[in-house]
């Protein structure tokens, strides 16, 4: 894997299971990312209990966000995140918001904004989800999302919609 001619970046992962015991699977694929080189943790939010998108008939997601250093460059980082979930069983399909085993989801890279064809960060969805905004808020209250704001101004527009944190 290639690393980043700027050194260490702080990266924010979201990830989320909903199939095959959740819990245990956002345990798995938190101490993968931990364990993968060149990555160090530095936060990890509380797990939540989220209902899936758009109504879908399907199991309650359990939802995390994680913050590491990283020296990989972003594509790296999100080719190491894919092969995390195909090894915890993900399937994909043509339905996007199919249920899964593992979903990681690269959040924000330092603070760049990158448009690639496989590759958007900040996350397109990042405002628009109490799953990923709650548990990013936990972790880095501070934060300001790269050409989106600073999250505090971001949650107080994005109601918990049925998220419940897991004590």
């Amino acid at each position: 894997m290639k690393y980043s001619a700027t050194g260490t970046i702080t990266a924010y992962i979201g990830l989320g299971s909903n199939l095959a015991e959740p819990i245990k699977q956002i345990k798995l694929a938190r101490a993968a990312c931990a364990s993968l080189a060149g990555m160090q943790e530095l936060a990890f939010s509380s797990l939540y209990h989220s209902p899936p998108m758009g109504g879908r008939d399907q199991p309650d997601y359990v939802n995390a966000v994680m913050a590491v250093a990283t020296e990989l460059t972003a594509i790296d980082l999100l080719g190491a995140l894919q092969g995390i979930e195909n090894g915890q069983g993900r399937i994909r399909t043509a339905d996007r918001w199919d249920a899964r085993t593992l979903d990681l989801d690269l959040l924000i890279y330092g603070e760049l904004q990158i448009e690639q064809p496989h590759l958007t960060v900040p996350h397109p969805g990042i405002a628009e989800r109490a799953f990923v905004l709650y548990p990013l808020f936990e972790i880095a209250p501070d934060l300001i999302v790269p050409g989106k704001g600073r999250i505090a101004e971001l949650i107080a527009l994005c109601p918990p919609d049925g998220l419940k944190r897991i004590d």
